[in-house]
């Protein structure tokens, strides 16, 4: 298989004709995936191909790690015709997009994605970014790939919370659009999903999200229905992480959806029976998120930090009315968010 996505690959480089190609990965995917890696340094020995390995985890999204590899590409040569090859997870396309955006004010990049999670969101849509002071993904720009390629068949051999972490943002986009998909996967148990359901997945949510991007691609309206879970998501991942005990992001963003079912019914009437289907699909296979209503002043100000919000007393939420019904630009209130954090609370029997 790592052939064939060699072969895909190296005709998206074909394509493209860069003078110059630079490999991104981390540390932990430069050892995982060495097989793929040293094979396209054979097959792109013509491109002059060097391997730039920036430090792995979410806690190594940073200025200090961008400008490590601004300076190995600026070091190497790269032009404005070059491309960026960015091998990994979400951190890597993340902040492997980011340097290529700002590069010579923009150079081609290609996204392979190693996990579930990149592979049906993060590698997808063009946001890139860097964390900034403990803010998710504070600093960024939006800058497509040429391409996202994955091998859906090789996620199997990834650990469960790498499959739990990318079925978070599965769930997401099944919920935002479309009822029949969200029935579907909540009858997923991800620790058993299998190749098929993996590759279904990854079709399912590329399909979705590029609809989306393509009709909005800064975020001026439609796409933010792409953040459904995030804003309490994003700051359940952030406070955890001050508390030394982080969450996969997608599995941050699996709590997040909670509490965004939980604002939809409140808010907007959505039928309660999703909250109940949810919850009990979270409960059965999710770790619990560790916060507690002593938490929630610090939840609130790390949610007030959103890119999304219009004003401090407010956070702009994304909602649905029903699964496949998404609405955006909801305004939420401290209080609205505290009683949504209650009942999370309460359903998961904290």
């Amino acid at each position: 298989m790592k052939s064939l996505l060699a072969d895909e690959i190296m005709e998206v480089v074909g394509k493209e004709a860069p003078d110059r190609v630079m490999l991104l990965t981390d540390s932990n995917v430069a050892i995982i995936e060495s097989g793929l890696i040293g094979l396209l340094q054979k097959r792109l020995q013509s491109y002059r191909p060097e391997v730039i390995v920036t430090p792995a985890g979410e806690e190594n999204k940073t200025l200090t790690a961008l400008e490590n590899i601004l300076s190995f590409m600026s070091g190497a040569g790269m032009t404005r015709r070059s491309m960026l090859i960015c091998i990994g997870g979400g951190m890597v396309t993340d902040i492997g997009g980011f340097a290529a955006a700002v590069f010579k004010r923009g150079i081609r990049h290609l996204n392979v994605a190693t996990t579930l999670l990149g592979a049906v969101d993060a590698s997808v849509g063009g946001k890139t970014a860097i964390d900034f002071r403990g803010l998710k993904n504070e600093i960024g720009a939006f800058h497509l790939p040429v391409a996202v390629l994955a091998d859906a068949g090789s996620f199997g051999s990834l650990p469960h919370s790498e499959i739990l972490s990318g079925f978070g943002e599965v769930i997401k986009t099944a919920l935002i659009s479309d009822e029949k998909m969200t029935r579907r996967f909540l009858a997923v148990d991800p620790a058993d999903a299998d190749a098929a359901i993996l590759d279904e997945a990854c079709r399912f949510c590329r399909r979705e999200k590029m609809r989306i991007v393509e009709a909005d691609p800064t975020e001026k309206g439609l796409r933010k229905v792409l953040n459904f879970g995030h804003t309490a998501g994003h700051a359940i991942e952030s406070l955890l992480i001050e508390k030394g005990q982080g969450l996969p992001h997608g599995t941050a963003i699996a709590h997040g959806n909670l509490v965004a079912l939980i604002l939809s019914h409140l808010k907007e009437g959505m039928d309660k029976k999703w909250i109940s289907e949810y919850a009990h699909w979270l409960r059965r296979n999710y770790p619990p998120a560790q916060f507690t209503c002593s938490d929630y002043d610090r939840l609130w100000t790390l949610a007030t930090h959103d890119k999304k919000n219009r004003d401090a007393g407010h956070l702009a939420y994304t909602l649905i009315s029903a699964p496949g019904s998404p609405v955006y630009d909801r305004p939420i209130s401290r209080d609205d968010l505290y009683a949504a954090l209650d009942i999370y609370q309460e359903l998961l029997g904290r």
